[in-house]
């Protein structure tokens, strides 16, 4: 699978992640914020790329990626959500278009979390995070019409179906 950006492109992404260090580290974190600062800051190049989109959930789509990083162009229908998950990689995203509502978690047991924070990201918002946690959230687009987030994983995306390492229920009581 290449990835639905030009080769030139593609290339470009996939160099300027390198770094001397592994995806958990500060350098790598920051050469992704890089990456991501520069793809959010062109909306219309992102728009106008052939990404599928679903109505009422999310479609993930291959941007770049290779045997150490994949980087994915999520497009979310208006209504649309993730599980309450955390991630086996490093984590790191951007929003290009619209908002995305990320609610953080806290662990109560293997399964289960209770919600902590919830913030709007904006267009131009990025973060980076290294599974030092767990470090438990869900994305939602509450709308109106669709959003569109870049995210770049420390996984190679040929061995490994998705960055999710747990997911989890909301615990009642």
């Amino acid at each position: 699978m290449q990835g639905v950006l030009s080769a030139e492109r593609r290339g470009a992404v996939l160099r300027n992640l390198r770094t001397d260090a592994s995806t958990l580290s500060r350098d790598y974190l920051a050469a992704a914020r890089g990456v991501l600062q520069e793809l959010v800051a062109m909306p219309d190049l992102i728009q106008r790329l052939p990404l599928e989109r679903k109505a009422g959930t999310y479609s993930r789509n291959l941007l770049a990626g290779d045997g150490v990083v994949s980087v994915w162009a999520m497009v979310w229908g208006e209504g649309s959500t993730t599980c309450i998950h955390d991630h086996h990689c490093s984590c790191c995203f951007g929003v290009v278009s619209g908002t995305v509502t990320e609610t953080w978690y806290r662990a109560i047991d293997a399964t289960r979390a209770v919600p902590t924070e919830e913030q709007e990201r904006l267009a131009g918002y990025v973060a980076c995070m290294i599974p030092s946690g767990p470090n438990i959230h869900r994305m939602r687009n509450f709308g109106p019409g669709e959003a569109i987030s870049i995210h770049i994983y420390g996984y190679d995306h040929e061995a490994h179906a998705s960055s999710v390492e747990t997911e989890y229920t909301v615990a009642e009581g």
